[in-house]
């Protein structure tokens, strides 16, 4: 069981690495390699894209790899393996990014990703740090995590899905602001897993045994 873990230079992936590595020692889900090459990726069992950054440059990044987003995008709507999309890569889950200006998605989860704005405009942004998690809909990666479980959150822009059946989580930040969303073999979180201690080890944990 062959898990990849992008490599296109948008993000440190140092602590992503650890995670996955540890936590596929503990469950004996297999294998994590960091790849930024379209013939690994294609044949892993499982996807996951990070991202840090900017939607734009991370969008443009992946495609300076020959073959990287085409065989992203054949594993995941032809071979139906499962993904898991973290921060910017999943706002690139997206129909589109209003970041700087319109960049295309991926388009497997229909909606956009616009620029937080809170109701309160004593809030700050970026949306940083510590914040509980609201469950909207179940879901295998979301087993053992429950509504007040707190994630780490680093980002200035958000994904408003266009169907609410994708909407897994979401956290209050002067407004609903996208946490987790799903459809099919795809997750994204907008926070760090890997940053985010207990929950974040957790869901990293069921990914690596979902089967969708």
């Amino acid at each position: 069981m062959l898990t990849a873990l992008v490599d296109y230079d948008s993000g440190n992936l140092h602590s992503a690495e650890k995670a996955f590595h540890r936590m596929a020692a503990e469950t004996g889900h297999g294998t994590i390699v960091v790849t930024s090459e379209p013939d690994v990726v294609a044949r892993a069992d499982r996807i996951v894209l990070p991202g840090d950054g900017a939607y734009p440059s991370c969008r443009a990044a992946l495609h300076r790899y020959k073959g990287l987003a085409e065989a992203i995008e054949e594993a995941v709507t032809i071979k139906s393996r499962p993904f898991l999309g973290i921060c910017i890569g999943m706002q690139m889950l997206a129909t589109r990014g209003l970041e700087f200006e319109e960049t295309e998605g991926f388009g497997w989860v229909p909606g956009e990703v616009v620029k937080i704005t809170p109701d309160d405009p004593a809030m700050k942004v970026p949306h940083m740090g510590w914040n509980d998690l609201v469950i909207d809909t179940p879901h295998p990666v979301l087993e053992g995590i429950a509504t007040g479980d707190h994630a780490y959150f680093v980002h200035s822009y958000h994904f408003k899905v266009a169907e609410r059946a994708d909407l897994l989580a979401h956290v209050d930040y002067g407004g609903p602001i996208t946490a987790i969303v799903g459809r099919g073999n795809v997750v994204g979180t907008q926070f760090h897993p890997e940053k985010s201690q207990a929950t974040g080890l957790r869901l990293i944990a069921n990914f690596l045994g979902w089967k969708p």
